[in-house]
């Protein structure tokens, strides 16, 4: 038996609205956006075809950074017009700016939260 509204993820999301470009298997890019986004993956809105184990290029815009941050990510799920992505690989040159960046949305959604309480 299902269990609903029982959460599976097994690290927490932020939902940062960030610049995404995307490369697909057929080399087409997509300017898109994350819609969530974990240590370990992230969910951006396609309209383009991508199917469940697909490889592709993400380039991440972060705020206030000097460059983007380029993942190789896999495709492990995508319905309705999103795609769920799985990182493979973050170039080591933006793993701290990509760190980074996650912490502090971290905390600030966390804070934010605890003011609505």
């Amino acid at each position: 038996m299902a269990l609903t509204g029982v959460e599976r993820r097994r690290y927490i999301r932020a939902k940062p609205a960030l610049p995404l470009r995307v490369i697909n298997r057929e080399n087409k890019v997509e300017k898109t956006e994350a819609v969530n986004l974990s240590p370990l993956g992230l969910c951006y809105g396609s309209v383009a075809k991508v199917q469940k184990g697909d490889i592709v290029e993400l380039t991440l815009l972060v705020p206030n950074a000097k460059n983007p941050v380029h993942i190789d990510g896999k495709v492990v799920w995508a319905k309705d017009g999103n795609v769920g992505c799985e990182f493979l690989r973050i170039e080591e040159d933006n793993k701290n700016t990509f760190l980074k960046f996650f912490c502090e949305l971290i905390y600030a959604e966390t804070a934010t939260a605890k003011k609505e309480v």
